[in-house]
């Protein structure tokens, strides 16, 4: 996995060593309607695959919200 200094990435790596899973997705919001997401995967190929599913999980929210 390629190393992501971004403090959204850091959170989600933070948690899977916390509570041991390889893959994580966190999706955040602020008060202005303003929503993104920030995916991590303990591997290449599971980085590779969160992003893949953060990404279809991302692009159906921007779907239901129009």
């Amino acid at each position: 996995m390629a190393w992501n200094p971004s403090p959204q990435v850091a959170a989600a790596r933070d948690f899977g060593k916390m509570f041991d899973k390889e893959v994580v997705i966190v999706f955040h919001a602020n008060a202005a309607g303003q929503f993104g997401y920030a995916s991590y995967g303990r591997t290449k190929a599971l980085c590779g695959e969160a992003k893949k599913m953060a990404d279809m999980m991302y692009n159906a929210a921007i779907e239901g919200r129009a």
